[in-house]
Parts: C-alpha cells; sequence; structure tokens
C-alpha cells in the first residue's frame, strides 16, 4: 500500500510538472501560442519601462541599454534592438539558429519598453517609484514564464548564453553569470542606473517566473511518431557462407 501511495504521488507530481520549453514549430496551433507569444514580449518590454521610471536599479542589460542612451542619440527600445541584433551576430560561430520568436523577441520589446516610456510619468515621489519597482519585477517575472512558455525559441541573449556554454563545455549557470556581470559592468562604467533594485531583481525574477510557468507552458499536442525518420530500418545480415550450405 505504502508503495503504491509512493507511486501515485510521483504520477500526480509528474502531471503538475512543466513539460519541455524546447522549441516547438510555428505551424503547430500558431492561433494558440502566437498571442501568447507577442503578449508575454509586449508585458516584458513594458516591465522594463517600469523598473526604468523606478530609477532604483534596473537589471543588467537594461543597465547597458541606459548607459549606451546616455552617449548617443538613441531611444532605450532602439538600443535594445541594436543590441539584440549585434547578440545575433555572435550566434554565427556558435552555430546558433534564430526562430521565429528570436526575431519577435527583437522588435515586440523594443517597441513595448518605448511606449512604456512615454507613457509613464518621471520625477516621482520615493513610495510611488518602490511601488514601479516591485510591480516591475513581478510583472517581468510574468512576462518571461508567459513568452518562454509559448515555445518558439530563444531570444538572442537567451541563445547567446546556450550556445556559449555547448561550446565551451560550461554550465549554464557559470556562463549567464559571467554575462550579466560583464553587461553589467560596462553599463556601470557607462552611467547606466546600478541600484537596490538591481540586486532585488536578480533575486526575485527567478522565483516569480519558476511559479508562474507551469500556468503558461505550452503542452503540446503532437505525439512523436513511432519510427523515427533519423533512424534507418535495420537490415539482418547476410548469413556466411557455411551457413548458406
Amino acid at each position: 500500500m505504502g508503495r503504491q501511495r509512493q507511486t501515485g504521488m510521483g504520477r500526480q507530481r509528474r502531471q503538475r510538472g512543466l513539460p519541455a520549453l524546447t522549441y516547438c514549430p510555428l505551424r503547430e496551433r500558431p492561433v494558440r501560442r502566437l498571442p501568447q507569444l507577442f503578449a508575454g514580449l509586449a508585458l516584458y518590454g513594458f516591465s522594463l519601462s517600469v523598473m526604468v521610471r523606478a530609477s532604483l536599479g534596473v537589471n543588467p542589460w537594461s543597465v547597458l541599454y541606459e548607459g549606451l542612451a546616455e552617449h548617443t542619440s538613441l531611444s532605450f527600445g532602439t538600443i535594445s534592438a541594436v543590441v539584440g541584433a549585434l547578440v545575433l551576430v555572435l550566434w554565427i560561430p556558435l552555430r546558433q539558429r534564430p526562430t521565429f520568436g528570436t526575431f519577435a523577441n527583437v522588435v515586440v520589446l523594443a517597441c513595448a519598453s518605448d511606449a512604456g516610456l512615454r507613457l509613464l510619468p518621471e520625477d516621482l515621489g520615493l513610495p510611488a517609484r518602490i511601488g514601479l519597482l516591485l510591480g516591475g519585477i513581478l510583472l517581468n517575472g510574468l512576462a518571461v514564464a508567459v513568452y518562454v512558455g509559448a515555445r518558439f525559441g530563444p531570444g538572442p541573449r537567451d541563445g547567446l548564453m546556450t550556445g556559449t556554454a555547448a561550446v565551451t563545455g560550461r554550465s549554464l549557470r557559470q556562463v549567464r553569470t559571467l554575462m550579466e556581470i560583464t553587461v553589467l559592468v560596462a553599463g556601470a562604467l557607462l552611467g547606466g542606473t546600478v541600484g537596490a533594485g538591481t540586486v532585488l531583481y536578480a533575486l526575485a525574477v527567478g522565483p516569480v517566473t519558476q511559479y508562474c510557468l507551469p500556468w503558461f507552458a505550452y503542452r503540446s499536442t503532437v505525439t512523436p511518431s513511432v519510427r523515427s525518420p533519423l533512424r534507418r530500418p535495420v537490415r539482418p545480415s547476410p548469413l556466411p557462407a557455411r551457413s548458406r550450405r
């Protein structure tokens, strides 16, 4: 009885667990998945502008965007798109292939973040800025779960991380940490905003995303074929000469 109960509990955990978050082809239920992708990316871009307006520290990549914006005439969103395109160039030696979701990440993120900066007021009081920071972090974690759960492939920065880890043999954690530190230092030297919000984002966005992912992760309805097209049928080897006599 005890073993059956443990087996049943394990089955329930697997049912509640996440499906694979690997890439699913565009042709697979696009009416169901495309709105989720665009909504998640739009929310992500807007959440970046919310944290920028809080002026209490932003995530490392936004620190870089802010620093570059201080030295150019380009908008925050335009810089994010330019950096995203430059990161895609780094995919070439890593043999990474962009997907539809990769290009959507670059375009929608830039438009949504610029729109948010136009809509949100500047020079707010400290209580309002704290509220914006907390709300922006929560919205950012939710947005990541929404667009990643649509399973249209990684964004430019995530693809750079996975490709570098595959080529170097390093763990994803090591590669991601080095990337974030490098981007953060570069952005800070250029004048980007680094503060308590940067630390809070690093600590909170992962758990928020993990909590929200089960609600938005797309579960594929396509059942794989029993006979894989990559496998060739095994032919029986010819009998030796003595056996044929």
